[in-house]
């Protein structure tokens, strides 16, 4: 997703476009990225996990090769959407994990999934920069196909099938999605999640116009600041994959919430006080990373349990309305924030969404309660 974000002027001057063109690789990849994955999500559960995997990387593969090929920017921007099947990759990893294992169990996996899917965004920047330095930005998209290369021969060598893949017909199938989609638990883990990735979403939308506008911080303290939250998430997925079995999913899903709500009041209550700095605005987002280290395994694990028979479905749909969310979430963020606004549209944008998340896992623990009874 973010390897090649330093080589975008390398790649505007190399295609003779704007800088703006190009920026599109980004969001146009993300749309589809949500896109697909409502697609993807039916035909594992038809077809099977190994079989579309398959299928997507060999995709992403020649989508890679396109990029590098590409004669200009239109071919470019095609070949890079298409590169957007391997989102297949992402929605599946978590209906694989809840294939084999149980609710709470697969909460655990995925939350140290997740922890290193946290670290490779850190790292790929950095590594796309040293590559363009190296060797121009054609390395990056190089790099991307050797490692779509690799995925589908350890897919193809050492993943078996985990869906229990059913002979019936993709209409067939999609008569028992009204069980998924009438399940007031599924959509409350969907909110859950959804929220509270979007207040992350919203920060990543609103954060860098805080921190040159407001904080006058240079690119360099910038990206240094968001660290913060990285390091934060990073260490809410170890908290998952520790202590998810122990505590059980709902009871770690509002942990998480709470956590990210508290420290997101922390923040409005220090920039009332006017006695929030750049280093104290970002460091209190380290909560936020630490609270949806915790809320997202655990609510992914909570959608997919609730019809785990359509456990791909499940994954990728509350994956797109993440996405979707969370985009929208970022634009909003993005408008509100002018010269002269502060950074209080921002932080209350957030502390809306992270108070939606909140009550989203508790009407589910309160439904739980009622099915119990």
């Amino acid at each position: 997703m973010n390897v090649f974000l330093p080589s975008l002027p390398n790649m505007a001057a190399y295609f003779q476009v704007d800088y703006a063109l190009m920026q599109l690789s980004v969001s146009l990849y993300l749309a589809f990225s949500a896109g697909l994955q409502i697609v993807i999500g039916p035909l594992s559960d038809r077809y099977g996990r190994r079989k579309v995997l398959l299928v997507a990387m060999g995709l992403f593969v020649l989508a890679s090769l396109g990029t590098l090929l590409a004669p200009n920017a239109e071919v470019f921007l095609i070949c890079r959407m298409a590169q957007a099947v391997v989102a297949t990759a992402m929605a599946l990893s978590r209906a694989i994990v809840r294939d084999m294992v149980d609710e709470a169990r697969a909460a655990s996996m995925i939350g140290y999934i997740t922890m290193g899917m946290s670290i490779v965004p850190m790292l790929g920047p950095i590594i796309g920069g040293a590559l363009d330095e190296a060797f121009g930005w054609h390395a990056n998209f190089a790099m991307l196909l050797a490692a779509g290369i690799l995925v589908m021969a350890l897919t193809f060598f050492d993943l078996g099938e985990t869906a229990r893949t059913r002979p019936a017909s993709l209409l067939t199938q999609m008569r028992d999605y009204p069980a998924l989609f009438s399940s007031p638990r599924f959509w409350g883990y969907v909110m859950a999640s959804s929220l509270a990735s979007g207040v992350f979403f919203a920060y990543l939308g609103g954060a860098p116009f805080v921190g040159t506008e407001i904080y006058g911080l240079s690119p360099m303290w910038l990206g240094i600041y968001f660290a913060f939250t990285a390091v934060g998430y990073a260490a809410g997925n170890f908290i998952s994959g520790r202590f998810s079995v122990r505590m059980g999913i709902n009871r770690m899903i509002l942990a998480g919430t709470l956590v990210t709500l508290g420290g997101l009041a922390l923040l409005a209550l220090l920039l009332a006080l006017g006695l929030a700095s750049g280093m104290v605005f970002f460091g209190c987002f380290a909560f936020v990373g630490v609270g949806n280290g915790m809320v997202l395994p655990n609510a992914t694990a909570g959608m997919l349990s609730v019809r785990p028979h359509l456990a791909g479905t499940a994954s990728g749909l509350g994956g797109a309305i993440m996405i979707g969310g969370g985009a929208a979430l970022s634009a909003l963020a993005g408008a509100l924030l002018v010269p002269g606004s502060g950074a209080w549209p921002l932080v209350l944008i957030m502390l809306g969404s992270a108070t939606a998340s909140l009550v989203a896992i508790l009407y589910v623990m309160h439904r739980a309660r009622q099915l119990q009874q």
